[in-house]
């Protein structure tokens, strides 16, 4: 499954760089995280609570972020697992400046899905994930604004 998406944030990349680099910042913009320990550089062990469609799982797994270039871009892949089946993903994060005060955040990446999860369906996925994208750039924003002010 494609995971793709951008958002313009009203905030230097710096600023958005900051955020997205503190684990305790990422804890809390991510949907569905209830824990995210380090156990090592840009490593991390991570549950997550969702609900996808009509099933609620709690996936356990890791995180790790790779190719990180400082206040442009780095990979995000995860691997998680459960009950209902098991997901990994693997996610370009790059920040463009628009200006001093914008950034342009986007995404692209892949995720394979195993087990039930597979077989829930494209537009079932599709939509959780959308809805998870939309949560997650809202908290971003909350947390820039925060900080701003």
């Amino acid at each position: 499954m494609q995971l793709t998406g951008k958002q313009v944030l009203n905030a230097a990349p710096a600023q958005v760089w900051e955020k997205l680099m503190d684990i305790d910042t990422l804890a809390r913009i991510m949907p569905g995280v209830s824990s995210l320990e380090q156990i090592g550089e840009n490593s991390f062990v991570s549950t997550l609570q969702i609900k996808l469609g009509p099933v609620n799982g709690s996936f356990s797994g890791n995180m790790q972020l790779e190719d990180i270039t400082e206040e442009k871009n780095f990979t995000l892949k995860v691997q998680q697992s459960s009950k209902v089946g098991n997901a990994n993903a693997a996610v370009k994060v790059n920040l463009l400046p628009v200006d001093d005060n914008h950034t342009e955040v986007s995404f692209d990446g892949d995720a394979r899905l195993s087990g039930i999860l597979a077989g829930m369906g494209q537009r079932v996925i599709g939509g959780v994930a959308n809805t998870l994208t939309k949560q997650f750039f809202t908290n971003l924003e909350k947390e820039l604004a925060q900080s701003a002010s």
